[in-house]
């Protein structure tokens, strides 16, 4: 029996020396409830060994010993491998070659995810790998984790650091050449040699000058063994998500405050104000008199829409909205959850019986108003217009996936979705919001009219793909600039029933291009229209289970927006 088990054993050794170097992640790496598993497997000749990482300069990080901090590596090694001194400051997204020493470990990390608290140093581990044999024998030394940019295909990497696409993809498991690259995330390049800073990019880094204070650094005294940083490869998550990371850490320590209440519309106003102290990092409590010299007393120039209203605060505008019923959910919720895509609590205010919520102010209004003006082609471009579509749909995702308990918007729409003045997306108007754990049925239908689910209308089902199918109509806005209920001679009509009518037919592509907006037109992009009109139709699927995942939809729009960004270039050219 013992000779048995041996000859399995060794059978299993041989079995997982033939896997890819690393088996590339795609877009799973969005999934915050990914598992160690599916990352950087230890599979390596050996179990350390020398790796570099491509990282891109960003202030507070743009100097080398601000980088070599963060990274844990080497100011002498950065400063040789990257041909600059010490005191050099690096611009803006300028690439930046990092040596790193890469070891398999276990988890390092030994505080309960629940229960973290201000002053507790993490280690995050950083994505890498050493050589296999196989590689080795093929002449490869050195495995460099890069970042993958929108635009990049496995034929432009291998031709740029002069790889070949064979080596590339057995390093990372792809099917072939011709495998999608997902922007933001990491793939592993093969190298013969050390890489050299001629391989990176936007190389106009600021020349040295007197006065550079660098930031402070760990003391050296400490050794290595102090490093915040390790760098792993067997249970390393994605280098490129390291931010998203840190920014997970803090939400983790907010949740444990999850089970306090925020006080009800009968509370009194000082009982408010003590509920709300007791909130970390809780919104401004405004005073009623700033709110009304901000905005002029609530001037009629100064308003925005309906009751809202902009104002000045401290050389800033800021949008008030001024609300007749309880917001402490809201409230509540908002101050719990941060992402780019969701529209910023700034403050809030009680009076007398009237509740007032202070938001970013968002210069260019509502997507449905967007959409509305008369604008030019480059104005309303392709490009503009998926990335408001992955703007909302990271915001929808991060609302789904990303907070604990997750929460469904339940009143998606174009009205809800407001513009900054770089035409950003962000998800507004949470009043209709639901934590995930506690969907069901609602008997009370509330929503809006063109975006709400068929088994919302018709059994009071509240879930999160109650979500998804109104993200199907935006999407259809986006692609016609037409308002989700059309007004016609003959009575109204749904945008998405119009439209899956049109994508049924025997000339779908004409018919669409005909029954989109006259500016929003354009032949050479009927594909790209053509392309998001059927996502937004699987979006559209009356059975809840058979839609996308938020996940999926993201995946989705990278794609599309990848091949906006080639056909851009395509045309410069």
């Amino acid at each position: 029996m013992n000779w048995f088990l041996n000859i399995l054993c060794i059978l299993n050794f041989l079995i997982s020396c033939t896997k890819a170097q690393q088996e590339y992640s795609g877009n799973s790496v969005l999934n915050c409830k990914n598992e160690y598993e599916t990352n950087y497997s230890c599979n390596g000749r050996n179990s350390t060994c020398q790796a570099f990482l491509i990282f891109k300069a960003r202030d507070p990080y743009n100097s080398v010993p601000g980088i070599a901090a963060l990274m844990s590596s080497n100011m002498s090694e950065i400063t040789r491998i990257n041909n600059v001194t010490r005191l050099t400051v690096f611009a803006p997204e300028k690439e930046v070659i990092i040596p790193v020493d890469c070891s398999c470990s276990v988890r390092r990390n030994e505080y309960d995810e629940f229960s973290l608290r201000p002053g507790l140093e993490l280690q995050v581990p950083l994505r890498c790998a050493c050589p296999t044999a196989k590689q080795v024998a093929k002449g490869s030394k050195y495995l460099m984790t890069y970042s993958i940019d929108v635009g990049d295909d496995i034929l432009k990497v291998g031709k740029r650091f002069n790889v070949s696409v064979t080596n590339i993809v057995e390093s990372n498991g792809f099917l072939d050449e011709n495998s999608v690259l997902y922007p933001f995330t990491t793939i592993l390049i093969p190298l013969p040699s050390e890489p050299s800073n001629l391989d990176t990019r936007n190389e106009n880094y600021r020349k040295p000058v007197r006065s550079f204070s660098p930031p402070p650094v760990a003391n050296a005294s400490k050794g290595k063994s102090k490093r915040n940083l390790y760098i792993g490869s067997g249970v390393a998550t994605g280098f490129v998500l390291l931010l998203l990371v840190v920014s997970w850490v803090v939400l983790l320590a907010l949740f444990k405050k999850r089970d306090r209440k925020f006080p009800r519309r009968s509370s009194s106003h000082e009982d408010i104000l003590v509920e709300i102290a007791n909130i970390d990092h809780v919104p401004k409590v405004f005073k009623f008199k700033e709110l009304k010299h901000a905005t002029r007393n609530f001037d009629s120039k100064n308003r925005i829409k309906g009751s809202v209203y902009w104002g000045g605060f401290k050389g800033e505008i800021l949008a008030v909205k001024i609300a007749i019923m309880d917001v402490s959910r809201e409230v509540n919720m908002l101050h719990k959850i941060n992402h780019f895509n969701l529209i910023k609590l700034c403050g809030y205010c009680e009076h007398k019986g009237c509740f007032f919520l202070v938001f970013e102010y968002m210069k260019n209004g509502s997507l449905r108003e967007w959409l509305t003006r008369t604008k030019s082609r480059d104005t309303i471009s392709w490009k503009k217009r998926i990335q408001i579509a992955l703007d909302v749909a990271n915001g929808l995702h991060y609302l789904h996936s990303f907070t604990k308990p997750g929460y469904i918007h339940k009143n998606i729409n174009s009205r809800n979705i407001l513009l900054d003045s770089n035409i950003r997306a962000k998800i507004a108007n949470f009043s209709l919001a639901k934590e995930t754990d506690k969907s069901g049925t609602s008997w009370e239908l509330v929503g809006t009219t063109g975006y709400m689910a068929p088994e919302y209308v018709e059994r009071g089902s509240v879930t999160s793909k109650m979500d998804i199918y109104a993200f199907g109509v935006v999407l259809l806005e986006l692609v016609t600039g037409k308002d989700a209920v059309i007004v016609e001679e003959s009575g109204e009509i749904l945008l998405s029933a119009a439209v899956a009518a049109i994508m049924e037919g025997e000339n779908a592509e004409i018919e669409l291009d005909g029954f989109i907006k006259a500016d929003m037109r354009e032949d050479d992009d009927l594909e790209i229209a053509f392309s998001v009109a059927n996502l937004s139709l699987r979006c559209l699927t009356r059975e809840p289970t058979n839609r996308p995942s938020m996940e999926e939809l993201v995946s989705c729009l990278l794609k599309i927006q990848v091949n906006v960004h080639k056909a851009e270039q395509t045309s410069q050219n």
